[in-house]
């Protein structure tokens, strides 16, 4: 069985003017609530060592991926960083998804909305209206190779920073 963690970047800062979209960081809020959701998912799912997290290259995804990195003690520099997961829809997500390696169990992709949304819609019937900032949609599949995934996936959690305040 594969799983993947879909996982919406951290709250985002506004306050530098002038900065490119990718270039933006995180506020203080969002880095409070990666390491909640982060510690959470540590405690809750048996970590193999075949996990791999990818995150796209924007600041704020990736810094997310780090914090994520930090609680489930693996070292920064194993994430994967993926330009093609900035601002991408959900195919682009599902072709991501499908190159990883087969020895990979737990695949972890750091991205944003509302291509995330989109493909928990499109790949289970969780029927998810808004995967929020931090939020995590954990996805279960029956199958051992991530390029032979079927059509449907099985939303196995869905968690955000606000359902544990």
């Amino acid at each position: 069985m594969k799983t993947l963690y879909l996982v919406r970047h951290a709250k985002s800062s506004w306050a530098i003017e002038d900065i490119a979209d990718k270039d933006r960081p995180l506020k203080g809020r969002g880095i409070r609530d990666a390491h909640l959701i982060s510690r959470y998912l540590g405690e809750t799912i048996n970590q193999p060592m075949n996990i791999q997290l990818s995150s796209s290259s924007a600041k704020r995804a990736l810094h997310t991926a780090f914090i994520f990195a930090q609680n489930f003690g693996i070292p920064a520099g194993e994430i994967r960083v993926v330009d093609a997961l900035y601002h991408c829809d959900w195919k682009q997500i599902q072709d991501e998804v499908r190159q990883t390696d087969d020895e990979v169990d737990f695949l972890f992709l750091f991205a944003h909305n509302p291509g995330i949304t989109e493909y928990v819609n499109k790949i289970t019937n969780a029927g998810i209206k808004n995967v929020p900032t931090t939020g995590v949609v954990g996805i279960g599949y029956q199958s051992n190779r991530w390029l032979a995934l079927p059509a449907e996936g099985k939303c196995m959690l869905f968690e955000y920073p606000k359902r544990f305040k």
